[in-house]
């Protein structure tokens, strides 16, 4: 799942960003972008040194996203942070060339923007392609943690590079080809704002403005000094860690008590970045989420063993506290998720429909500024013919409802037929509720799709079935909204959209590859599902539980959980009324219910991680506002980039049996 708002609270612009966005290098509303300059062809805008960067950026952010799936599920919006390592990479090229004597292309904003492009679409394949939630449910180990005693629980696929590098290919470019043709509609017609894709082209227009050269160098200086503190930290650490509950990971800075209910600072790095690029407010929601559930209900429920459940049971029975942990965190998902889910189509609706209204009654006045009329022609020019991407979008779907039932016997061809007849629609919600609000609700769409495909196929086949079907809808949805957001981005960057798309097409193609071999590296070499170590996976449990509770209907649920699912609901439900309709100077402070339930399942010590992360850019702003703004996004890239990177040496000692070698543990005196 990933977090806009970022959710899933904000990681995009303001609006003043966004508005400063639509000028060129600082130039004057009035004056034509671009005066300094050409706009090269977009032939010119892909480049061999930009497939280069492309597949480098996209592993390395692969690396992150796949880590973060199989931890917490929880996932930031990277596009500025990869927007701005694409950079520092390109940046790095020319400039290496030139000290050699080489002539090299000078490097533009469209050349950035279209590797940036391709690599979102690589790593967004990590986050959406299911690999710590509805792919990974379908293993032997999520089986029996869900319970062999679930009547519904019935189907398991164990992982395997194939076939996962098949599926994705059967169903990622379906949502590329979806929306191409309303493209023009959503950025021109409907002026969307798209923040996330918004600051993206701010931070690359300043890049390349004239006065842009001197905040760039701080901030590539600022990313490569906190890349390696990153880097070396992780390696450090990895010393320490030879043994279960070892190192600084497991250092019990609260105290022994308070460790043991996983409220710790485990030194994360990794968390403190994706604290640091989080709004606040999502932070401090993850920390009440963590001191509710580890710190005041799972120690009461706990207390309640031989009352509410059985003695014998183990912690990680779905039938004990397991099942507790697992069902109250779906509620509150499910209960923000169909909030929002509803807000957003209503107010998708009231927008399509206001859009309608005011361009009746323009009468065809031209109030456009020449600076907006250039970003148009250019966004226009080089377009696909539309003919070209429904042919493309039928073939493919007619070549994914061939092969996907025959992958998953449990899904039955006409679902998949009713899912892609649907898929343009759902795309182009998503993709219009994404560009209003910046929160992509793809995870909604699926987990909808997952609870009516597990109750129409049945007990015997409902839990692969809504899985698989699950997987085909968030992914479709998916990635129509971030192919929006990068348009957005190549729209206020003058860049071609032909270039953009395809540079699309082969990031989503080196991510169907890269995807998938990675995760399988990561699954071999950690204990991937094992709720008693970092690698928790927790979305696989909850999705297989979502089908379960599909099939069987409350019937799966422990005693009392019922009761304590429907508050939690109904809290998910009256947070999100308050945070709308309350005055914005109380709203902006109640919780958001989704980030509460992450660590429900996980535990409270990335929640502490991310809030340092806050509480830096909080100092950081105070002491320094200016210095802030531009270098934020760039140590916290550094963070996160630096821990991901050390991911690739660690797999690799795993994977050949060598242990670190000490165990650095603490105890109690008495």
């Amino acid at each position: 799942m990933a977090l806009h708002q970022r959710d899933d609270g904000g990681g995009g612009s303001s609006d003043g960003r966004g508005k400063a966005a639509l000028c060129d290098d600082g130039a004057e509303p009035g004056a034509p972008a671009h005066a300094a300059g050409r706009v090269p062809p977009w032939t010119e805008q892909l480049t061999l040194r930009g497939l280069v960067v492309s597949v480098a950026v996209g592993t390395m952010y692969s690396v992150i996203v796949m880590k973060l799936n199989l931890t917490t599920g929880l996932n930031p919006t990277l596009n500025v942070s990869a927007a701005l390592i694409s950079f520092v990479m390109l940046r790095g090229w020319t400039q290496a060339l030139a000290r050699l004597g080489r002539a090299v292309r000078p490097l533009t904003r469209q050349e950035n923007t279209v590797v940036q492009t391709c690599a979102v679409a690589c790593y967004s394949i990590g986050a959406a392609g299911g690999f710590g939630s509805y792919l990974l449910g379908l293993n032997k180990k999520t089986y029996e943690m869900a319970g062999v005693d679930m009547e519904g629980n019935v189907g398991t696929k164990e992982p395997g590079v194939g076939w996962m590098m098949g599926f994705l290919f059967a169903v990622a470019f379906v949502g590329i080809l979806a929306l191409v043709p309303l493209r023009k509609i959503l950025v021109i017609d409907y002026k969307l704002t798209y923040p996330s894709g918004t600051a993206t082209a701010v931070l690359i227009n300043g890049f390349h403005a004239p006065k842009g050269d001197d905040v760039a160098k701080m901030q590539v200086n600022g990313f490569t000094k906190y890349f390696a503190i990153s880097f070396f930290w992780s390696f450090f650490q990895w010393f320490y860690s030879g043994g279960d509950h070892c190192g600084f990971s497991q250092f019990p800075t609260l105290g022994l008590r308070a460790w043991k209910h996983s409220f710790f600072f485990d030194f994360n790095l990794t968390y403190v970045g994706a604290g640091m690029i989080c709004p606040h407010l999502v932070n401090i929601s993850l920390l009440l989420g963590s001191i509710l559930s580890w710190g005041v209900m799972w120690p009461l429920i706990a207390d309640l063993k031989g009352n509410w459940y059985p003695a014998d049971l183990p912690e990680s029975s779905m039938r004990s506290l397991q099942g507790y942990k697992a069902f109250i965190c779906i509620a509150l998902i499910l209960g923000d998720g169909i909030y929002n889910f509803t807000k957003i189509i209503l107010k998708t609706v009231a927008s399509m429909l206001d859009k309608s209204k005011q361009k009746s009654t323009k009468n065809g006045e031209d109030t456009l500024s020449l600076v907006e009329q250039h970003r148009n022609e250019v966004f226009v020019r080089d377009s696909l013919p539309n003919w070209l991407a429904f042919v493309g979008y039928f073939a493919l779907s007619v070549v994914a409802v061939i092969t996907i039932p025959r992958m998953f016997p449990e899904l039955k061809w006409y679902y998949a037929v009713v899912a892609y007849l649907l898929a343009p629609a759902l795309g182009f919600s998503n993709a219009y509720g994404s560009g209003l609000t910046d929160i992509n609700m793809a995870f909604n769409y699926g987990k909808v799709a997952l609870l009516i495909l597990a109750a129409a196929a049945g007990k015997e086949h409902g839990v692969v079935a809504g899985m698989v079907g699950c997987g085909m809808v968030k992914c479709m949805t998916s990635i129509s909204a971030d192919l929006m957001q990068d348009f957005k981005t190549g729209h206020l960057t003058l860049t071609s959209p032909r270039s953009m798309l395809i540079a699309q097409i082969i990031g989503t193609a080196m991510g169907c590859v890269i995807s998938p071999l990675t995760f399988y590296v990561f699954y071999n070499a950690f204990d991937i599902g094992n709720q008693d170590s970092p690698w928790k996976a927790p979305y696989a449990l909850i999705y297989r539980n979502i089908a379960i509770l599909g099939v069987e209907g409350f019937s799966a649920l422990p005693m009392h959980c019922l009761q304590l699912c429907c508050g939690f609901f109904a809290f998910a439900l009256v947070a999100n009324l308050m945070r709308d309709f309350l005055p914005q100077k109380y709203g902006k402070w109640v919780p958001l219910p989704m980030a509460m339930g992450f660590p429900f399942l996980v535990g409270a010590s990335f929640a502490i991680d991310m809030c340092a992360g806050s509480l830096i850019v909080y100092i950081w702003h105070k002491i320094d506002r200016s210095k802030a703004a531009h270098m934020v996004p760039a140590v916290a890239s550094g963070f996160i980039c630096g821990d991901g990177l050390w991911i690739f040496p660690a797999s690799l000692l795993a994977l050949a049996k060598i242990t670190p070698p000490m165990c650095m543990a603490f105890a109690s005196t008495h």
